[in-house]
């Protein structure tokens, strides 16, 4: 569904990120590792259009998307969400969602519209914020929520592009030891039956080994390993590089 092919992105002579070869299959969940400064949020803003690559290709569904700018790649099915919390916190919940359906579908914000599209986009942003558990907080200020909510609404506005491929960077930042179980399983559900593929930057080892298929390891910009979470645990260079040998 995704692949890079020695993605590389140069500042001078120095690479941050050095020839990176991943795939992403249909309902794969591919966790991201590495240390503070290995090139994983590079990688992403590479993917997703925010950064060019000075080398190597990036395909999704076989479509070469390397050249299209960031808003064109998020229409072909690639969402992401950001380190830092962003929503509208002086609108509601449920605006915010609202807003994010329209943008996705390309509607008009006119103050007339036909009531049916209007209900659609409701109905659209209602089935988000109930998808994350988040139907009961719909009136509330955006601004209001706690974070591991608002956590919970960012990948309500993801879900909301109707995305295919979702890039998720570091979703459990800041986010209270209480309130990482449930969003775990909000993340836990975003995959499944539906296709939807998930590459996901995260530092809390217990979240990415209870998530992921598979784990690529990056270390001075560059792809150390991928395997499944056993192989790359029991990998010596890893465990020398980043996990520590205790692990």
């Amino acid at each position: 569904m995704l692949a890079t092919r020695g993605l590389t992105w140069r500042i001078g002579e120095v690479a941050i990120v050095d020839s990176v070869y991943l795939d992403l299959a249909p309902g794969e969940f591919l966790g991201v590792i590495g240390p503070n400064g290995a090139g994983k949020t590079s990688l992403f803003n590479l993917i997703t259009g925010l950064r060019r690559a000075t080398e190597g290709r990036i395909t999704l569904d076989g479509q070469d998307i390397g050249g299209l700018p960031p808003h064109r790649r998020a229409r072909l099915g690639l969402g992401r969400t950001f380190q830092e919390s962003s929503v509208f916190g002086s609108l509601s919940v449920r605006e915010n969602v609202r807003l994010a359906v329209q943008a996705h579908r390309g509607g008009s914000m006119a103050l007339w519209r036909r009531a049916a599209a209007d209900r659609e986009v409701a109905a659209a942003a209602d089935a988000a914020l109930d998808r994350v558990g988040l139907a009961h907080r719909g009136t509330a200020l955006a601004g209001t929520l706690a974070h591991g909510e608002k956590r919970k609404l960012e990948i309500a506005l993801l879900l909301a592009g109707e995305p295919r491929v979702m890039l998720l960077d570091e979703p459990m930042a800041g986010v209270s030891a209480e309130d990482v179980p449930e969003l775990v399983a909000v993340i836990k559900s975003l995959t499944g039956d539906s296709g939807r593929a998930v590459l996901m930057v995260e530092h809390h080892m217990d979240v990415i080994l209870e998530l992921a298929d598979r784990i690529a390891v990056m270390h001075h910009g560059a792809l150390l390993a991928c395997d499944t979470p056993e192989t790359v645990m029991a990998n010596p260079t890893v465990q020398e590089a980043y996990l520590g040998e205790s692990l």
